[in-house]
């Protein structure tokens, strides 16, 4: 080898990195329910990727995005097998662009998670058990839970909490009104509004008075509006924790 060739190959072994990056698994989102909270996601599960990895590393991702408008149209008509064909299209599209996992970027549409898996039969990370192992860290018992109607009175989801040990407070009816309506008719729409915030603000104080321990933003565009300095207890941040949920995932095969 000459002199020349040998300071090549020394160069190049100081560029070679002693360890290399394996690859992310690439995960599949069913967004747009709302867009609002979707772009929430795409930052925090981008951020959370470059917080581990670090540089210019981004997440490996498919977003479809549905239309809300028709999601919205079947919810409030209670048209759950038409949203079902829907979601399970969804699913089968991401399958097919090469994903390894989906999550459901709403906490609502979780009702429809039978009809994604079967469609499917990729594993789903769901909204509702990442939210449960974050509660468990902090070792509370008793949650108040604010979402829409469909979350906050049905078993797809409430069962779900309480199946895992947690007693769960929900708002009296009118309350439970009021906080679907501002879901649906302001923060879906992008409105976030000072009378709304501080409306939430009582709710919560209501149900700490009633002894919640902590409080689940049980629909992804409630984050946009209520921050933990807005609550007197512990505020569960579904978007977030589902978010960092969706990074684990995609880092569980990765090595440095």
């Amino acid at each position: 080898m000459s002199a020349n060739q040998s300071n090549v190959a020394q160069q190049s072994a100081k560029q070679s990195p002693s360890k290399t990056l394996s690859k992310q698994r690439t995960l599949g989102i069913i967004g747009g329910m709302s867009w609002e909270s979707s772009e929430s996601y795409y930052r925090l599960i981008n951020e959370g990727v470059k917080d581990k990895l670090g540089g210019l590393h981004s997440a490996d991702l498919f977003i479809h995005s549905v239309d809300f408008a028709l999601i919205n149209k079947h919810q409030e008509q209670d048209e759950w097998a038409a949203l079902g064909v829907i979601m399970a299209s969804s699913a089968q599209r991401l399958q097919a662009a090469g994903v390894q996992g989906l999550m459901i970027a709403s906490n609502t549409m979780h009702k429809l998670l039978d009809d994604v898996q079967a469609a499917t039969h990729l594993p789903v990370i769901h909204i509702a058990d990442a939210t449960i192992a974050a509660i468990k860290k902090q070792n509370l018992s008793k949650i108040a839970l604010l979402g829409t109607q469909f979350t906050m009175t049905e078993d797809f989801y409430r069962q779900r909490l309480v199946d895992a040990g947690l007693q769960v407070l929900i708002p009296e009816s009118d309350a439970r009104a009021e906080v679907h309506r501002i879901i649906k008719k302001e923060l879906c729409v992008g409105q976030f509004k000072d009378r709304s915030r501080q409306y939430y603000q009582q709710v919560i104080k209501d149900l700490a008075d009633q002894g919640a321990e902590g409080v689940i933003l049980g629909c992804t565009e409630i984050g946009l509006l209520i921050k933990q300095a807005d609550s007197p207890i512990p505020v569960f941040d579904t978007t977030a924790i589902h978010a960092a949920a969706a990074v684990d995932f995609l880092l569980a095969d990765t090595t440095l």
